[in-house]
């Protein structure tokens, strides 16, 4: 679907009637391209007086070939940063918040268009005292308001890492900066990403995260999922894609296009479960990671919505995740490292008119992440959410122009994104180098202007 608005801005006239009238300026993204070096400039690496992660951070970002930039330096027209990364796990009381104001204020211009803001924080729960637990908490009200203000595609986003150490927390910092700093997080801004103690794996190349891992997707036939396929393969995963027999030939078409295998199966029948539990054991022995996207709507107000509309949004979106998890994890298919990905909605965070099944099916999705998260990480699983915002599909194609055009532009990018957003978020979460990123719920929306 193509956002003629969109395209209209990037000429000479729209440019010139945009400035003249204070319209929506959609800005172009920086997208991932393999090859791509991490940051496209130089990086400007700062800390709070006593942190603890600028030297481990400045030596990740070193050995992967980012240029850090000398702090005295201030950057020209046409030197800027392609980065701001801070480290505030310092700041242990309200009133040394003043160190942000001192490293962000002069810099606020200095930043590339597509550029990268990371501000790095101790998790609340974990400070020493209500007094630091607080000024971490502040920390989140900075990278949103940053996310909206640096404009330009600029992203801002908060990672709080455990002080508790254990052996995958450096690995998945590591994958969380790339994936931050990377041109795959394009439409990913003003969100809290937390890194704890788990299993995680360093990949023999970062180019290829996936290598050898076997990924399983619902849904994959069209859209999201389709792309998500793509994505996966790129990165290495032999990708078992699964989605109904009425979608076969299309499901047929993109495996033969990444050299996958299909499944045709509807979650919804009884046996299910065990049949896709019987198919990942004959053909692979396991499963590595599991995505859960296959969805539907069935749109009706509440009022006027039959039960068949209800039960079948829930069945699809929900339930049928908590049966296929319970059968994978009952028969072990899913090993330790193993990583689970479930497909939310911003619908389930803001709600929806006209949506009232869909946005209870996928808040129940975010749930399930909180309530089986801590259980699973006892195996050293982990299980995190991805909710896409308004995503250029079929489905928003159809969408009436008002409410569509509200979708797009109601967010810091003013703009959709595109399903390859989603996919690259997915396939972050499951890298196993990602394993120590848990109980997380990534909103993929552009930082969305509705909602949290």
């Amino acid at each position: 679907m193509t956002d003629r608005y969109a395209s209209f801005v990037q000429s000479g006239a729209g440019r010139a009637l945009v400035k003249r009238l204070g319209l929506p300026d959609p800005p172009r993204l920086r997208r991932h391209t393999p090859g791509d070096p991490l940051v496209p400039g130089p990086v400007l690496l700062g800390s709070a007086t006593g942190g603890r992660l600028a030297e481990p951070v400045g030596k990740i970002l070193t050995a992967a070939g980012v240029e850090l930039a000398d702090p005295t330096t201030t950057p020209g027209a046409t030197s800027r940063f392609a980065a701001l990364v801070y480290d505030a796990t310092g700041i242990t009381d309200s009133t040394e918040l003043r160190q942000l104001y001192d490293f962000f204020h002069p810099q606020a211009r200095a930043v590339r268009s597509s550029g990268r803001v990371v501000v790095l924080g101790t998790p609340p729960a974990e400070c020493g005292s209500p007094r630091e637990a607080t000024a971490q908490r502040a920390l989140e009200g900075l990278t949103r308001s940053i996310g909206k203000e640096f404009g330009r595609g600029v992203t801002a986003q908060l990672v709080y890492v455990t002080a508790a150490g254990g052996a995958g927390t450096p690995v998945s910092l590591e994958a969380t900066l790339r994936f931050l700093l990377s041109g795959r997080s394009a439409y990913v801004s003003g969100q809290v990403v937390r890194v704890g103690a788990g299993t995680a794996t360093v990949p023999a190349d970062w180019d290829r995260p996936l290598d050898g891992q076997v990924v399983l997707v619902t849904g994959a036939a069209r859209g999201i999922g389709a792309a998500l396929a793509g994505v996966l393969a790129r990165d290495g995963a032999r990708v078992v894609a699964l989605d109904v027999p009425e979608a076969g030939d299309a499901l047929a078409a993109v495996t033969n296009e990444i050299g996958g295998s299909a499944v045709q199966l509807d979650l919804t029948a009884p046996d299910a479960p065990n049949r896709l539990a019987e198919h990942l054991a004959g053909r692979h022995g396991h499963v590595d990671a599991v995505v859960h996207n296959a969805g539907i709507t069935r749109d009706k107000t509440l009022g006027r919505m039959d039960a068949d509309r209800w039960d079948s949004v829930i069945d699809v979106n929900l339930s049928s995740q908590e049966r296929i998890n319970d059968v994978l994890l009952a028969r072990d298919l899913i090993p330790t490292g193993g990583r689970i990905v479930s497909v939310s909605s911003i619908a389930g965070i803001a709600g929806n008119r006209g949506q009232t099944n869909y946005a209870t099916s996928k808040a129940g999705v975010i749930g399930l992440v909180d309530s089986l998260a801590p259980v699973l990480h006892e195996r050293g699983i982990s299980l995190n959410a991805v909710a896409p915002g308004f995503i250029e599909t079929r489905l928003t194609a159809r969408m009436p122009l008002v409410l569509r055009e509200a979708g797009r532009r109601m967010n810091s990018m003013a703009q959709g994104g595109l399903p390859v957003d989603v996919a690259e978020t997915i396939g972050w979460l499951a890298w196993p180098a990602t394993g120590a990123v848990t109980g997380n719920l990534i909103r993929v929306c552009g930082q969305s202007l509705l909602g949290a």
